[in-house]
């Protein structure tokens, strides 16, 4: 089994960039979310899902930070759908892409995992990527072509499954083809599964090892954009149900078929492909 490694000279490898978007991360996370936490104010959007307080006031004080830091326009999850895609087809030197919370639900029904996602792109790539859960205080974060952190300390991919049969998958069964969905739930080729509710941290987790393969329908640009840099800066991979490039996928409405390493990505990939 190969265990996590975390050089303790991480941090230094940082740029002056990722190291003021953390910051700025941080402290939003420390003054606009816990202490709204287990007493937050909630709506429901048009789309079903849960809207709190904290989700405004959070992308509100992220973008300030952020265009402080870096003069481009912010895209956010809580914006109208249709600022959303004028802002992406008007960036020309890149946007900042926040999630302000991923997981509302989660953070409104009191269960410790969600975290805030923020992402810089340019030419539609990601280029830098921060996650961080606010109770566990872990921060994940990642540039192009730069490695991936966790807490400030070098980030490396690590496998604990060596076969599919031996894996733990994070899959979200409610986005998936009902046959799928089906199998999944009643033969999976895996040893055990699990959903919590929060895309960004999946990403994460499955960078990190705590997820040996990962299964979603359909993601959101806010829901990806950090984790699949933070992901792939560790040596994992990750593509589409429908395609092998994931890059390639609708950006609105992406699914996601990930993995640790190499061997199990293929398996795995075949075998959803297969079903």
């Amino acid at each position: 089994m190969e265990q996590r490694s975390l050089s303790k000279t991480g941090a230094f490898g940082m740029s002056a960039l990722l190291k003021a978007t953390i910051a700025a991360v941080k402290l939003v996370a420390a003054e606009e979310i816990m202490p709204r936490y287990l007493k937050v104010a909630h709506q429901h959007k048009s789309d079903g899902s849960l809207c709190a307080d904290a989700d405004i006031a959070t992308q509100t004080a992220l973008t300030k930070k952020l265009q402080a830091i870096c003069n481009v326009p912010v895209l956010g999850e809580e914006m109208p759908e249709a600022e959303q895609h004028a802002i992406w087809q008007a960036a020309g030197d890149g946007l900042w892409c926040v999630d302000p919370i991923d997981g509302t639900s989660n953070f409104v029904h009191g269960l410790p995992y969600f975290a805030v996602s923020v992402a810089l792109l340019r030419d539609g790539k990601s280029v830098l990527g921060v996650v961080y859960d606010p109770v566990a205080d872990e921060m994940f974060a990642a540039e192009s072509g730069r490695g991936a952190y966790m807490n400030g300390e070098k980030l490396f991919g690590h496998v604990t499954a060596q076969t599919m049969g031996q894996a733990l998958a994070n899959v979200d069964l409610k986005r998936l083809d009902a046959r799928l969905a089906a199998t999944l739930a009643t033969r999976p080729p895996c040893a055990s599964q699990r959903n919590f509710g929060a895309s960004a941290l999946d990403w994460c987790y499955t960078a990190a090892g705590r997820y040996d393969l990962y299964l979603h329908g359909g993601q959101k640009l806010w829901d990806y954009a950090a984790g699949v840099l933070i992901l792939s800066e560790t040596g994992g991979y990750a593509c589409c149900i429908e395609s092998d490039d994931f890059a390639a996928g609708d950006i609105w409405q992406r699914s996601v078929v990930a993995a640790s390493s190499e061997t199990l990505f293929i398996e795995w990939k075949n075998w959803i492909r297969a079903q």
